[in-house]
């Protein structure tokens, strides 16, 4: 698999991620107040509303991202991954 190829895909996977990472972000956040969030024990999350919308967007888009990249890799014809590299 060539450099561009990979780049090509990393881009399929990634752009649109990131664009329904955001989607996401605003319809989770539309109905969640971030200064009401609570852990697990009860404990507030003693973070800005900012960092809570960051820290949210990043944790979207790597699990859009992550099954974006497992169809392309479920996709992929098995004469193309089972190529030797050249040496």
């Amino acid at each position: 698999m060539a450099a561009s190829s990979l780049s090509l895909r990393a881009m399929a996977i990634l752009w649109p991620s990131f664009l329904m990472a955001g989607v996401l972000e605003m319809l989770v956040f539309a109905v969640v107040d971030p200064t009401q969030l609570h852990w697990f024990g009860g404990a507030p999350i003693e973070l800005s509303p900012t960092a809570v919308y960051t820290v949210a967007f990043f944790v979207f888009w790597g699990a859009i991202a992550a099954a974006g990249a497992l169809t392309q890799l479920l996709e992929t014809p098995s004469t193309e991954l089972n190529q030797i590299p050249p040496s």
